[in-house]
């Protein structure tokens, strides 16, 4: 089965309530689309890959990735796209590495989509598209920002990639940008 964005959103909708979890899942798969354009990797893919990367976290916290593994598995969905989701869980919550390019966009972009979601959010403009680097760089600083983000991971995430943090966060942002009045920051 290849999955549509239809059911993949149907799916997402059907565990998640959340409208920030929601967000987040619009967010991944927008920067996951432009990063898959940039490697000339399938766009659709790597977006419903990114749409459905916390399936699992609405309902089951504490189950992360594993309740996402047994319902995508469960839906026919093709066992490196299920790789793949459980990569981004590496060093926390699965011992899956990243090791194809979209799964290590996938680990860089997650936790950053939230700071750059949170650093546009205490902007006048509350939008993605005056955004700069600079701005979510002096966010990065104060730990007490968004402190459920883990920086570490995402610059983990950039030398996996061989990006400067700079760089990830400025294609990040620019990926988002497409979906920003979605996320309400446009």
């Amino acid at each position: 089965m290849t999955p549509t964005r239809e059911n993949a959103l149907a799916l997402f909708k059907q565990y998640n309530e959340s409208e920030s979890l929601y967000r987040h899942a619009i967010s991944v798969e927008a920067a996951m689309r432009y990063f898959a354009a940039e490697y000339g990797e399938d766009e659709d893919k790597w977006g419903l890959i990114g749409l459905v990367h916390d399936l699992d976290w609405g309902r089951w916290p504490q189950e992360h990735c594993l309740k996402t593994k047994e319902i995508l598995e469960g839906r026919g969905w093709p066992e490196s796209w299920i790789r793949a989701v459980l990569s981004h869980g590496w060093g926390f919550v699965t011992d899956i590495r990243p090791e194809h390019i979209m799964e290590k966009v996938l680990y860089a972009v997650d936790e950053l989509c939230g700071l750059i979601t949170a650093t546009a959010l205490m902007r006048p403009s509350r939008s993605l598209m005056d955004l700069s680097a600079s701005s979510v760089k002096k966010k990065w600083k104060d730990k007490s920002f968004a402190a459920g983000v883990n920086r570490e991971i995402i610059d983990r995430g950039a030398e996996m990639l061989g990006l400067e943090r700079t760089e990830l966060i400025e294609k990040t942002i620019e990926g988002m940008r497409v979906a920003a009045s979605e996320l309400g920051l446009g």
